[in-house]
């Protein structure tokens, strides 16, 4: 029996990694990049904002970490392309991909146009295959890569509110799962994080101004939850690292739902 530590076993860091993060100049997106800096990552920060962009990886750059901004419109397979392809000439090769930018367009499956339907599966669905197919190419080169996608607890079924975004979250967990089973023989590796109900600048906004809640709808809404708090980019933050770095060397095809169920409901309510 063999005993003393496993030295194969490693903590999570992203030390020397190059790091393409989509949608990363403000929420979920925005957090991911800048715990990924903090663990020594080179990260790319992507946005169609350029100002936004640039002051994002301004701040990761103060504050001691590497960090350059990229712009690119992922609606544009030219453009998703030339995301990827800069990411590689910056540091000369890619290790991480995460796909996290996304539409959250509302709209239910009766009043959901197909020009919003076009739309919000380019985005959230087309564009992570364009953007996976590209890093791959790079990746298949030196035998090793991650790839993140964020998804979401609406893959499974979602809200009605959110059909067309349901349904690109629920093609994006079969993208996952489908991607690992073929990349698994150059050591790329593809996982999947289902988001829950998170708290982002962008997720007030929507309850504010499309929905018409009043300020006091963030403590009505913690009330439901187990943990007396919402998710915080932070929280999406650390599971990621752990896809992203060796620490989950083994791990491909997975799926992780981040969700805090309401207090009393089982876990498939």
């Amino acid at each position: 029996m063999a005993s003393g530590r496993d030295t194969s076993v490693r903590e999570t860091s992203l030390r020397e990694k190059v790091c393409v993060i989509t949608g990363s100049t403000s929420g979920i997106g925005r957090g991911l990049a800048e715990h990924f800096a903090t663990l020594g990552a080179a990260v790319v920060v992507h946005g169609r904002d350029r100002n936004r962009g640039e002051a994002v990886a301004a701040a990761i750059r103060g504050e001691g970490g590497e960090a350059r901004f990229i712009e690119a419109d992922l609606l544009d397979e030219a453009s998703g392309r030339a995301l990827i392809r800069q990411a590689v000439e910056w540091k000369g090769h890619l290790d991480v991909l995460v796909n996290n930018a996304a539409d959250t367009s509302r709209g239910t499956v009766e009043s959901t146009t197909i020009e919003e339907w076009d739309r919000i599966l380019a985005a959230n669905l087309r564009a992570p295959f364009v953007l996976m197919q590209a890093a791959v190419a790079d990746m298949k080169t030196r035998q090793a890569g991650s790839i993140v996608n964020i998804g979401s607890v609406n893959a499974y079924i979602g809200e009605s509110k959110l059909c067309a975004y349901s349904v690109s979250k629920g093609g994006l967990m079969t993208l996952t799962k489908n991607a690992a089973a073929q990349l698994n023989r150059y050591r790329i590796r593809v996982n999947q994080l289902n988001v829950g109900w998170t708290l982002t600048e962008g997720e007030h906004r929507v309850k504010r101004e499309s929905e018409g809640k009043g300020e006091e709808w963030l403590d009505e809404a913690v009330k439901t939850r187990p943990f007396g708090r919402l998710l915080l980019p932070r929280d999406i933050a650390y599971a990621a690292a752990y896809f992203a770095s060796d620490a989950s060397a083994c791990v491909t095809g997975s799926v992780m739902d981040m969700e805090q169920y309401p207090v009393g409901a089982p876990p498939n309510w």
